[in-house]
């Protein structure tokens, strides 16, 4: 099976590729920039059919959520008519495709995790464009899964996770958000739900559950929450750690409005799929353990170097 992904940098893009590599009978192809920009609908298809693709992953994205404040037309472009194209491409070359979307389509009020079917109602224009774009991928290709996530780290790029490891490296303690609830979800967790997903599909021609799923980490916590279980984590492995000190979200004001609960109930994901993903704690620790792996000279620096993929 061969799966081309949208992308060839983001932090789910890294992770299928390497975990991909250790699958026996998948294949998978990172199609991005210059040959596939979403930003310019007219390369989509041709970059993604020289493949041959058995199922596409929308991957690739604008997610600088500040940003798309002063951005929106970019914003939409690329997480908009971008995804739609990919969407489509996907259905003229007869194949499902699996998009990635977010939990910030929702506002965020809703006193319990969000199920599939509720409202959305995007606080800024990140999550606006987003909703917008599984839209557009369900309007362009019935055989799509959308799967919103929440709470992304790994090894890879720009995270939560590594900024907390940068941050305490130089100071003895860090002020973070504490009125803001979600599950952490690890980027190899997801790349592992997209394969045991794209495995369904490939074996099941007849599948009829098409449509959104929920895909986060298993539990729930606060920003503050997770920053400490991460330092604690790093600490133990001999890397370093500061105090946290819980702030309310006013105490850090953004451009963009983030969603007080972006906790996503992943059951039906799990009923369809049979699978759900580990602890977020558990995944947190194989994530800081691999980024604090020793250096040839014994020292921790391993996530320095990550840092500035």
């Amino acid at each position: 099976m061969r799966l081309a992904v949208t992308g060839r940098d983001g932090q789910v893009v890294a992770s299928l590729l390497e975990a991909g590599r250790r699958l026996e009978g998948v294949e998978v192809v990172a199609v991005g920039r210059p040959q596939l920009d979403l930003a310019q609908p007219g390369t989509v298809f041709d970059a993604l059919a020289v493949w041959k693709p058995d199922i596409i992953v929308s991957a690739a994205a604008y997610t600088a959520v500040d940003q798309a404040e002063a951005e929106r037309d970019l914003a939409f472009a690329v997480n908009a008519a971008g995804a739609g194209a990919v969407a489509e491409a996907a259905a003229r070359l007869g194949v499902p495709i699996i998009h990635l979307s977010t939990d910030y389509v929702f506002d965020g009020t809703k006193d319990g995790a969000y199920v599939e079917t509720d409202a959305t109602r995007p606080l800024g224009i990140y999550g606006a464009s987003k909703l917008a774009g599984e839209q557009a991928v369900a309007a362009a290709n019935p055989r799509h899964l959308i799967l919103r996530t929440s709470w992304v780290y790994s090894p890879f790029g720009k995270n939560f996770l590594k900024t907390m490891l940068e941050r305490a490296a130089g100071s003895g303690e860090i002020a973070v958000v504490a009125d803001q609830w979600g599950n952490p979800t690890s980027a190899f967790d997801v790349a592992t739900a997209i394969f045991s997903a794209a495995a369904r599909l490939g074996r099941d021609r007849d599948f009829d559950a098409y449509g959104i799923y929920h895909l986060a980490g298993t539990g729930e916590t606060n920003w503050s929450g997770f920053a400490r279980h991460i330092l604690e984590m790093s600490l133990a492995h001999g890397g370093p750690h500061a105090q946290v000190r819980d702030i309310a979200t006013g105490d850090y004001p953004t451009k963009a409005p983030r969603p007080a609960n972006s906790r996503l109930s992943t059951a039906k994901f799990s009923r369809v799929f049979a699978w759900q993903a580990p602890d977020w704690r558990l995944s947190t620790l194989e994530t800081v353990s691999r980024l604090l792996g020793k250096d040839a000279d014994g020292s921790f620096a391993t996530w320095r170097r990550h840092s500035d993929r």
